[in-house]
């Protein structure tokens, strides 16, 4: 499905990320996995295969974000799909216990980021006329997350950035989508799944009563990946288990 297609995914050395990557790999891409960590890096890349590439990148830094972008280009010639994937959660806490220094760096991470990669990949997809970007989102982006303000609005701004890169970039060929997740049993989610007590009361409020799992993202990010979405920009898919619909 993405045979000789060259992939960035970030924040891809463990959950959703990695099974992102997993998955593009799996379907032909080569897949550029970036993160923080060089050793944790390698051993992912050498779990999945050669045709996953790591570079490290912390996405919090601009001038690392310009050095990435370069090198790929450079060695493999394009990006033909961005993933942003990377966030961060530092701010879990009552709003009013919440600092600018919190505030800036969930800006940094969630979501200038993405405006950071998407402003260098974006000109060269425009410049051949095709590419997909996607954005992991969350249903905290669409409905306001309990004690998690700033993760709220980062998401819910990354679904507005989706809409308005995709909007201008539309007729470029270039779609820009984004996929908003439930909860999914990785380790930026483990204080709502790990504590049984908590986790059984989050399945009772959603139709699906099975926690989540990264491949089930991954699958859907395949999707708005191919050519299978060719009619699909500016959406933001909601793959959460029904949680949304829940009236309690």
């Amino acid at each position: 499905m993405l045979k000789n297609k060259i992939a960035l995914v970030t924040g891809a050395s463990r959950g959703i990320g990695r099974a992102i990557a997993e998955t593009f790999v799996r379907e032909g891409a080569k897949v550029v996995i970036c993160g923080r960590k060089p050793d944790t890096l390698e051993q992912v890349a050498r779990e999945i295969g050669p045709a996953a590439i790591p570079i490290v990148c912390h996405v919090g830094r601009s001038e690392q974000i310009q050095s990435m972008v370069a090198q790929v280009t450079r060695e493999l010639g394009r990006i033909d799909i961005l993933v942003n994937n990377a966030a961060t959660n530092v701010a879990q806490a009552p709003c009013l216990d919440i600092d600018e220094g919190m505030f800036d760096k969930m800006i940094e991470i969630n979501l200038k980021s993405a405006f950071r990669l998407t402003q260098l990949v974006a000109p060269g997809m425009c410049e051949r006329g095709s590419g997909s970007i996607i954005n992991i989102s969350s249903i905290s982006g669409l409905r306001p997350q309990f004690e998690g303000l700033l993760y709220s609005v980062t998401k819910a701004a990354l679904n507005m950035m989706t809409e308005s890169y995709a909007l201008e970039l539309g007729p470029k060929g270039v779609r820009v989508n984004a996929i908003a997740p439930g909860l999914i049993q990785t380790e930026l989610s483990a204080y709502y799944w790990r504590d049984e007590t908590r986790r059984e009361k989050r399945m009772e409020q959603q139709p699906i009563r099975h926690l989540g799992q990264p491949m089930e993202i991954a699958e859907v990010a395949l999707l708005l990946a191919s050519d299978r979405s060719s009619f699909m920009t500016g959406q933001t898919l909601v793959v959460d288990g029904g949680r949304l619909l829940s009236s309690m």
